[in-house]
């Protein structure tokens, strides 16, 4: 006996593929639509939080959930059907065997997808899953069954972990990446898929416990929001629940770690990574760092990757190959644990063709990559989305009190900037201009760096080497005061190019360190 008849082999079918689809991509719409079937109401084509003057948002919303309402009935429909006929004639092909897996975990998501969104709510409490032994009763009832195994549902809480997750990923792209335009629904479906791959089955089956050895590295430019993906990657990632006592292993609001490098002097940063025990450095005690701080749930994220000099990142490579690190100061290996997101704003190829990146390196961090967009990218496909923006900037600074500064920043901004205004500050930029305008009613951008001005001192250096157009002392100094530059320590710049201070601080070109001031606009320090 077939455990399905035609039709609802197709409706099954259709089910089993939106179950594993990427909620942020227009293809579950069409899924949705497939399985619905004529009752379909029409819906956005993506997922999207959208905080909107006219309450659009929550028509949109309510007519999804008819969608999913109808769909839930007949799921829970066809699953007792199957059910039934499973208990009596106790034989099912495997293809079905997968289609009423998929229908029954389904079924429970929907079931208690409300609950999880309340522990996730309540995280800081790290409760107890009140409900998890309902959820076990439901499960068990579908798949213990004499004399048949089911390849995914012999182990419900694993299970029920998966659904944690899913719930916790989209809360934290839903929310968080605010916006309409083409750019934002790419990077919305990018993060679900750097958190689940693009094989959402197979992560579940197998990779779900493989994830921590792959870095996702985030390209964009400054005050794109490149912090605000890897702590959405951060807090979806898998976390084991402990059914003795009904808790998952760990609490994943404390799961995300930030180093920002470009703060740090390279010395700092190896013993801010490493650690360091007494006796390093004239340590009087020894240091705890991060990679032994980072437990296995946890993610580490390193903002600026592109700033750190080439010595460091030979020994972030060897973390990243072997996940085992040393303690500066100590021939002790210990196991690093956590995953690892890099950060990064620069052109990592041009950093490479300079030699101021491993090529190595670069391919051990690129094999999952997510790329940010500009804010005038963003408002050129979608001029909504400045609304949006504002809406949600408004609305974490100042609460209800500040609704009357939505209108009055758009206002202004149209007005007195423009729409064809380039953003150069990105989206941090925009939360100054929310600000200013709240206080001083205005808002007037910073002039923007003449085009007449230097070049990028590196990459400028870069050019000039490749032409051929620098005597080798030229090249020396230059590459001395770039350096110089960097660090900020004649000392520190020695070390690195295995100078003299004294060479180093004779080599030092002062109209080029003063081009390298002007393009930063930074307090290098002058000689």
């Amino acid at each position: 006996m077939d455990l399905f008849n035609p039709a609802d082999r197709r409706f099954a079918d259709a089910v089993s593929r939106l179950a594993y689809c990427n909620p942020f991509l227009p293809e579950r719409v069409r899924l949705e639509r497939e399985a619905v079937g004529p009752d379909f109401v029409n819906t956005p084509a993506v997922y999207r939080f959208c905080p909107d003057r006219d309450d659009r948002w929550p028509n949109l919303a309510r007519m999804g959930e008819q969608n999913l309402g109808r769909l839930d009935e007949r799921v829970e429909k066809l699953a007792h059907k199957a059910h039934s006929r499973l208990l009596k004639d106790r034989k099912v092909v495997e293809s079905e065997a997968v289609l009423y897996e998929d229908l029954v975990h389904y079924l429970l998501y929907r079931r208690y997808r409300k609950d999880l969104d309340e522990t996730i709510e309540a995280v800081a409490k790290r409760p107890k899953m009140s409900f998890w032994q309902p959820f076990l009763d439901d499960f068990r009832r579908y798949f213990d069954i004499p004399g048949l195994t089911f390849h995914q549902a012999n182990n419900p809480a694993h299970v029920f972990a998966c659904f944690f997750q899913i719930r916790r990923a989209f809360h934290q792209i839903f929310y968080y990446i605010i916006g309409a335009s083409k750019a934002t629904t790419r990077l919305r479906g990018a993060i679900w898929q750097s958190v689940f791959t693009h094989d959402m089955r197979r992560y579940a089956r197998s990779l779900y416990g493989q994830m921590d050895h792959n870095t996702t590295l985030i390209t964009g430019p400054s005050g794109t929001g490149k912090e605000l993906v890897a702590r959405a990657l951060a807090l979806s990632r898998y976390i084991p629940f402990d059914p003795d006592t009904e808790k998952f292993a760990n609490d994943f609001a404390g799961a995300f770690h930030a180093l920002n490098l470009s703060a740090l002097a390279p010395t700092l940063i190896e013993s801010e990574l490493f650690g360091h025990c007494k006796g390093a450095f004239d340590a009087a005690v020894d240091h705890e760092g991060w990679f032994q701080l980072c437990e296995p749930a946890e993610t580490l994220f390193l903002d600026e990757i592109g700033e750190v000099n080439t010595a460091v990142q030979v020994k972030l490579l060897r973390v990243l190959d072997t996940r085992k690190f040393q303690r500066i100061g100590e021939t002790e290996t210990r196991d690093f644990n956590g995953k690892i997101v890099a950060a990064t704003n620069r052109d990592l190829a041009a950093e490479q063709r300079a030699g101021r990146f491993r090529q190595d390196f670069f391919f051990r961090i690129c094999s999952d990559m997510v790329r940010t967009s500009s804010l005038q990218e963003q408002l050129q496909d979608s001029w909504e989305d400045l609304h949006y923006l504002v809406s949600f900037i408004v609305r974490c600074e100042f609460g209800d009190a500040g609704e009357s500064l939505i209108e009055e920043t758009e206002t202004w901004i149209e007005d007195k900037l423009g729409r064809d205004y380039a953003w150069p500050g990105n989206v941090r930029e925009l939360q100054q201009c929310v600000r200013n305008i709240a206080i001083h009613g205005e808002y007037h951008p910073l002039p923007q760096r003449d085009q007449d001005a230097p070049d990028d001192p590196y990459s400028a250096l870069a050019a000039a080497t490749e032409q051929g157009t620098l005597t080798a002392e030229q090249l020396l100094q230059r590459y001395c005061t770039l350096v110089y530059a960097r660090t900020g320590s004649y000392s520190e710049a020695a070390r690195e190019l295995n100078l003299d201070r004294r060479t180093v601080q004779r080599r030092i070109d002062q109209d080029y360190l003063r081009a390298a001031k002007h393009f930063w606009g930074s307090a290098l320090p002058l000689p």
